[in-house]
């Protein structure tokens, strides 16, 4: 009998595709087969998935860009992408189909509703977004990554938190080194959207602070190709030591060796800063249309383990006055790092295979 198949479902960004992979090296672990259904923009991300995991493209589209024509187009793409997905569950049934959200998660969704078969959603963020919406109601259980999450009257979500990578669970807490004159590391991360404000506020920011403590600085910064050059002459002007990338794959090293996060408040990053336990200034993104930024930011800041600046508010001065306060009071930096890791929800990944154990009949579980 071959080992049970479960279909992940997520869309192109890295705050739905980090947790389906941390689901999927878990249920590798335990025997099973795993599928990843995404599309061309998810398939960037899915370098660090196991090469166990069969990756499927499909067709999916979103109605929240393009022009008319291509918003006219989307329903007939994602039916079609829903009729492929299907296609392939009738060869190949799987036990369970997990969404994480994002239109490339909508196909096989669906088809897992034309099939009948268990089913759930997984929400990062303390909203729901859009294709999670649609499908909450629709779905046996709606697993929660941050509490609490706005949902639709009648659906009971369930607060497991949002699965992280095995490369972070390695650098869970993390002892964490206070700034000093020895070292002073600052990790700046935009995610996948709007990373363009960081670009522009943090590097002024930071050469805007006394010699001395700019001296002290290391900044690894993630910037948009476009805002590579512009960021290296920064800091470069400024004399602070910086290395500026598109994307850091080392990403878990770096929060480790952070004494403070400069971040938009994505909701995997904060899992990542919580379980690893660093002090953080959050910029929720304010093009977010449903703030769901500022909702995913609320624990930390509310735990006193982070700044909130809006974006209004985030100004070269204000956020060197904030940097500052943080980098030159040890005592309140570790406080701010020990306050983090009280929200660290490591075992989130553990959580979620036991909601999906829970919606299988025991024979499709298996003994390994």
């Amino acid at each position: 009998m071959s080992a049970p198949l479960i279909v992940i479902a997520a869309g192109g960004t890295g705050g739905h595709m980090f947790p389906a992979q941390a689901l999927a090296e878990a249920m590798l672990v335990r025997g099973w087969r795993v599928q990843l259904s995404t599309d061309a923009r998810g398939a960037r991300y899915t370098g660090g998935f196991p090469g166990a995991v069969e990756i499927r493209q499909v067709q999916a589209a979103t109605f929240a860009r393009g022009g008319l024509l291509a918003r006219l187009v989307a329903p007939f793409r994602i039916l079609a992408g829903a009729v492929a997905a299907r296609r392939a569950m009738l060869s190949d049934r799987p036990a369970i189909v997990i969404g994480f959200g994002g239109y490339p998660s909508v196909p096989a969704l669906l088809a897992a509703v034309m099939l009948k078969l268990p089913r759930l959603i997984h929400e990062q963020n303390g909203v729901l977004g859009r294709v999670n919406q649609l499908f909450a109601s629709r779905v046996h259980a709606v697993a929660c990554g941050t509490w609490p999450t706005e949902l639709p009257g009648g659906v009971q979500g369930h607060h497991i938190g949002n699965p992280v990578r095995a490369a972070i669970l390695e650098r869970a807490a993390a002892p964490y080194t206070p700034p000093s004159d020895r070292a002073r590391n600052i990790l700046v991360m935009g995610g996948s959207q709007g990373a363009r404000i960081l670009s522009d506020v943090v590097p002024a920011a930071l050469a805007a602070l006394p010699e001395p403590l700019r001296a002290t600085l290391t900044v690894s910064h993630q910037a948009r190709a476009e805002d590579h050059a512009r960021v290296t002459a920064a800091y470069g002007a400024a004399a602070i030591r910086a290395e500026v990338r598109a994307f850091f794959d080392d990403a878990p090293r770096r929060f480790a060796d952070a004494q403070l996060v400069i971040t938009r408040s994505g909701a995997s990053t904060m899992a990542d800063v919580s379980v690893i336990g660093r002090p953080s200034i959050l910029v929720p993104l304010a093009a977010a249309i449903r703030d769901e930024q500022t909702a995913n930011a609320r624990a930390l800041v509310e735990a006193g383990a982070a700044l909130l600046m809006p974006e209004p508010q985030f100004t070269p001065p204000a956020l060197a006055k904030a940097t500052a306060q943080i980098l030159t009071d040890p005592a309140r930096a570790t406080e701010m790092a020990t306050a983090a890791l009280s929200q660290g929800r490591p075992d989130a990944t553990d959580r979620l295979v036991s909601l999906i154990d829970s919606l299988l009949p025991p024979r499709n579980v298996p003994h390994v």
